[in-house]
């Protein structure tokens, strides 16, 4: 028998979706089934501003969605090269199925990768995905906390998106900043140099400490300094490890980060 209770929720909820135009979203605030998303980031530049742009949409679009974030070494500190961290912080902000989970801090065994066994997500995507990722994927090698986190949602049947940032053809990705020689005038007093919060500046710039602030393109009267986009032919072994990859059980190809918003409806309902 059905309580009175929860017969009553339901006509609750039936009133307010014929009074509010069908409002579906209704019914996963009543009941809290908003997705929770855990979002894997390895150290690629390409698609990452992207990335974070689709993220932050699906949380400003139904800001009760929880995304749990892992992040690579590598990833760390490219997110801290393009002057993102503060971002990530946004997005994952702490609280319980909201953190941001660094490789550097989970040791050997990536505990936290567990969760993926324990149906704490609905959907696993890891974007941008490297071309190294990617292939460690394609043959089943589980030894960083992106792999591993794969490896255990395969097992514990969460659904998995992969963006690869190598997939076929040419690639225009956008590169850190970096100081043009050619163009640089040696200047005794560098403003740049002397400005820059991380002293990454010398005669150039040290990308593990840059943080992508940009005050040190502002300040060089020269245009010394820039950010800009490389061309990249993507290898043919990268273009048959996605192949591979996207072959796999439980795991789905997504060419653009811009299409997740179309899979975590999906997997709403």
């Amino acid at each position: 028998m059905i309580g009175q209770d929860f017969k009553q929720e339901i006509l609750i909820i039936h009133r307010h979706i014929l009074q509010n135009d069908n409002d579906e979203d209704f019914l996963f605030r009543t009941w809290g089934l908003y997705m929770k998303i855990a979002w894997c980031i390895t150290g690629a530049g390409h698609f990452l501003r992207e990335s974070f742009d689709v993220i932050r949409e699906i949380k400003n679009k139904n800001p009760e969605t929880k995304v749990t974030t892992f992040i690579s070494k590598a990833a760390e500190e490219v997110i801290r090269m393009y002057g993102l961290d503060k971002s990530l912080l946004n997005i994952s902000n702490g609280n319980y199925l909201e953190e941001c989970f660094y490789e550097r801090e989970q040791g050997s065994s990536f505990p936290k990768a567990g969760r993926m066994l324990l149906k704490k997500y609905d959907a696993l995507v890891v974007t941008p995905a490297t071309s190294n990722t990617t292939a460690k994927l394609a043959y089943g090698i589980a030894d960083t906390l992106v792999t591993n986190a794969v490896a255990q949602a395969v097992k514990g049947g969460v659904a998995v998106y992969i963006v690869p940032v190598d997939i076929e053809g040419h690639i225009e990705s956008k590169m850190p900043y970096f100081i043009d020689r050619e163009i640089c005038m040696k200047c005794e007093i560098c403003p740049p140099v002397k400005q820059c919060p991380n002293h990454a500046i010398t005669d150039q710039i040290d990308l593990l400490m840059c943080n992508g602030c940009s005050i040190c393109v502002k300040s060089c009267s020269y245009g010394a300094i820039r950010g800009g986009f490389a061309k990249i032919k993507v290898r043919d072994i990268d273009s048959r490890n996605v192949r591979l990859l996207g072959q796999l059980e439980g795991i789905t190809i997504i060419d653009h980060p811009g299409k997740i918003i179309d899979v975590v409806e999906e997997c709403k309902y």
